[in-house]
């Protein structure tokens, strides 16, 4: 099963607002590039793409491969303008003999991919080489998504300090199988739910728990 079950199942928290979007990014086919509309993992290989191989690698395996299938989804990986040889080398490494048509590099100058960056929620900086071991989830709407509250049950119960979720380090395939995994799922359902008019958002969700400590 794709979806969670109903009894376990949290909307993903909207950690940020306003993402830029990449219109102005030139996608390597040559097609429009938007965020908007889109669920998308969102990525940074920086100026020496097949460094990242391993990250890459974790994504197209651990995301990728699990999400494909599904209308809207996307993965982008942003890159600076003039690595576009490494580019195809780390395509003929991950492609194998499949035709990732989901998955787009976008290419931009140094100043547009740190704008980019900027309107991110991040707890760690981008690199000199425009690059990031961490990858991001964002939503239709040009929000990204994530968790307030990081801990798991096992955490909360042993009064673990809160963290929160911003982003998802590629290197570790944990991280990226279970809890990334886990939350682009639960994004899905979300928008699933939406459609079905079942769904009720955390501003609404928080009302309501407000107005029960309160009766």
């Amino acid at each position: 099963m794709l979806y969670p079950a109903k009894h376990n199942y949290e909307p993903l928290d909207v950690v940020n607002e306003k993402v830029i979007d990449i219109t102005a990014f030139r996608s390597d086919r040559g097609e429009p590039l938007l965020l908007k509309d889109h669920i998308t993992v969102l990525g940074f290989l920086g100026k020496s793409p097949l460094d990242h191989m391993i990250a890459a690698s974790n994504l197209k395996e651990l995301v990728y491969d699990k999400f494909k299938g599904f209308k809207t989804f996307q993965l982008v990986i942003v890159v600076p303008e003039g690595t576009e040889e490494e580019v195809e080398a780390l395509k003929k490494e991950i492609n194998t003999y499949e035709d990732l048509k989901y998955w787009h590099y976008a290419f931009a100058s140094e100043g547009e991919i740190k704008m980019l960056y900027h309107s991110l929620k991040a707890d760690v900086n981008l690199e000199a080489d425009l690059s990031l071991d961490e990858v991001f989830i964002i939503d239709k709407d040009l929000n990204q998504r994530g968790r307030i509250d990081g801990r798991d049950e096992r955490a909360v119960e042993n009064n673990k300090p809160a963290f929160g979720v911003y982003a998802y380090n590629a290197i570790k395939v944990a991280e990226i199988k279970n809890m990334m995994s886990d939350d682009v799922r639960i994004l899905f359902t979300e928008y699933r739910q939406k459609r079905k008019g079942k769904f009720d958002d955390s501003n609404t969700r928080r009302a309501n728990e407000i107005n029960k400590k309160h009766e």
